[in-house]
């Protein structure tokens, strides 16, 4: 189980573990982000500290619209316990996460400020 908590921005995050490419844990709060379909968003100050590996690049469409090319990274994440690869987004703001790392989960959420966050397994 995943936990986490409603901030009074009205944002559900949560700690998550992201393994650099020298096997160090950075730890990081990042927002849940229903409307992005991919895995995760990093800014570039993090993606260069964790020195992530560059997969490519990719078009994507912002919730305001406008398509942009932003370079894509392969990292890992420990979730549920246990490392997974993901694609990272490198995209400025705070991290978010997004439905791709999400699928096959149950994401719970209590929407006051400091409500509780939980995402269980159910695959």
């Amino acid at each position: 189980m995943i936990n986490g908590q409603v901030t009074a921005n009205r944002e559900a995050v949560i700690e998550l573990e992201i393994v650099s490419s020298d096997q160090k844990i950075e730890r990081v709060e990042a927002v849940i982000d229903t409307g992005f379909n991919g895995y995760l968003t990093l800014p570039s100050d993090l993606v260069n500290r964790l020195k992530l590996q560059l997969a490519g690049n990719r078009r994507a469409t912002l919730g305001d619209g406008n398509t942009v090319v932003l370079d894509v990274y392969l990292a890992k994440v420990i979730w549920h316990d246990q490392e997974r690869e993901v694609l990272v987004l490198q995209a400025e703001g705070g991290p978010l996460i997004g439905m791709s790392l999400l699928y096959g989960n149950r994401v719970i959420l209590t929407i006051i400020n400091g409500g509780d966050v939980t995402i269980d397994p159910i695959l």
